[in-house]
């Protein structure tokens, strides 16, 4: 089940942000919008998003109220950025659940309000996700039609066995034939997600999900490693014994057959879990996230930065329904970054793109700790000499240990 949200100060009634927010102007970095779908048909074993299944929600999915509660808060949004609107909407992401439960004339409206709203830029990336049963050729030619131009499959294995641990409900090969069939209905950029790391799989199951993803003709993957997240079904499995806890070894292997597979295939990194076969494959609206542009979430537990202001919605439908329909922000908390905020944020996003991070960024202890990095192979020795931090195929597999040493 879904996590409790942080506090967070609290967001006026009005949503209104605090004039540094919009001093320059919204966007002035880029400008996106996160459009939140929190229904699934039902509930994978490893997932903790904010999602909810009819059963969940009392035995039917609320998609007329839905939508007219995202409509009613992009009509706030409007009104909280009127002062210093964005210039353009560069990007939009539908994410989930599962958006393509919603009814595809729902995801074109959605698309149109938010055009006629801000202004899509020439050129925008639309970003839909999708698991692979939840599509068919028709609805994927008619999201094609409506604008959209990107779309993110839940794949996660070519392996059954795999599939039935993750409470995956598409057959082993329905994810490829899914991305042939949107490559098919005009879509350009198709991303496949895989998860590797899954209790009982073998190094043979990973190789032939590298390989049907290769075979699928997409132009992005998205590897992760499967993190047990506290109060899913599959933790409270591995709580139980009934299967072994994820190895961190075996994970690390898994990282680098992706690398190697999707290397030789034509891929390259640009974060460390996602890469793409050219530099227009790859997902602007998640550069934009990493690299410190603006953006509003729209939905249920949906997050928002804006102005070096961030901020979260509450989480259940109904209560997000309730408070747009009575007129009010349905923000739950907020937080104002400081500038020592803001430079750890850089840190910890930069550092993990293939463009790497300036080192002018790092206070004197983390260039220095960047140099010994650099020494134990962590680093390119060659892109540091030249004031960028970037890091190596090793330094990718300890990441995270990277990023804490450079930021005392």
């Amino acid at each position: 089940m879904p996590g409790p949200l942080p506090a967070g100060a609290p967001v006026p009634a009005d949503g209104a942000l605090p004039p540094s927010a919009l001093t320059a102007g919204a966007g002035r970095h880029g400008f996106g919008v996160y459009l939140h779908v929190p229904f699934c048909a039902a509930r994978c074993g490893y997932c903790d998003f904010n999602t909810y299944t009819p059963a969940e929600l009392g035995g039917a999915v609320p998609t007329g109220d839905y939508l007219q509660a995202v409509l009613a808060e992009l009509e706030l949004a409007a009104k909280v950025l009127a002062p210093q609107p964005p210039r353009r909407v560069d990007t939009v992401f539908v994410g989930g659940g599962t958006p393509t439960l919603l009814p595809t004339d729902d995801l074109a409206r959605l698309l149109d309000a938010i055009d006629r709203t801000w202004g899509l830029s020439a050129g925008a990336e639309i970003t839909t996700e999708a698991n692979p049963e939840s599509v068919t050729p028709d609805s994927l030619g008619a999201l094609r039609r409506a604008g959209y131009t990107r779309i993110s499959l839940g794949m996660q294995s070519a392996a059954p066995a795999v599939l039935a641990v993750l409470d995956r409900r598409h057959t082993a090969g329905r994810a490829v034939r899914a991305a042939e069939e949107a490559r098919a209905a005009g879509f350009a950029h198709v991303n496949l997600d895989l998860i590797y790391g899954t209790p009982g799989e073998r190094a043979e199951d990973f190789a032939a999900s590298l390989a049907a993803v290769v075979a699928a003709g997409v132009d992005h993957v998205s590897a992760y490693a499967l993190i047990a997240e506290e109060g899913t079904a599959l933790a409270a499995r591995m709580r139980r014994g009934e299967l072994p806890y994820p190895d961190d070894d075996v994970a690390a292997d898994r990282y680098l057959a992706a690398d190697a597979a999707l290397g030789a295939a034509g891929f390259g990194w640009y974060e460390v879990s996602n890469w793409a076969r050219s530099v227009s494959g790859r997902c602007r609206h998640n550069l934009l996230y990493w690299t410190g542009g603006d953006w509003w979430g729209l939905g249920p537990g949906a997050h928002s930065h804006v102005g070096g202001v961030r901020w979260w919605n509450v989480k259940h439908p109904a209560e997000y329904t309730r408070r747009l329909a009575a007129g009010r922000s349905p923000g739950h908390g907020r937080e104002l970054l400081t500038d020592a905020d803001q430079r750890v944020e850089a840190v910890m996003l930069r550092l993990r793109l293939v463009s790497g991070l300036p080192t002018h960024q790092l206070t004197p202890s983390g260039r220095a700790a960047a140099g010994r990095a650099a020494a134990a192979g962590l680093l390119d020795a060659e892109a540091l000499a030249a004031g960028q931090a970037i890091l190596t195929l090793r330094g990718r597999l300890l990441a995270d240990a990277v990023v804490r040493d450079l930021l005392p």
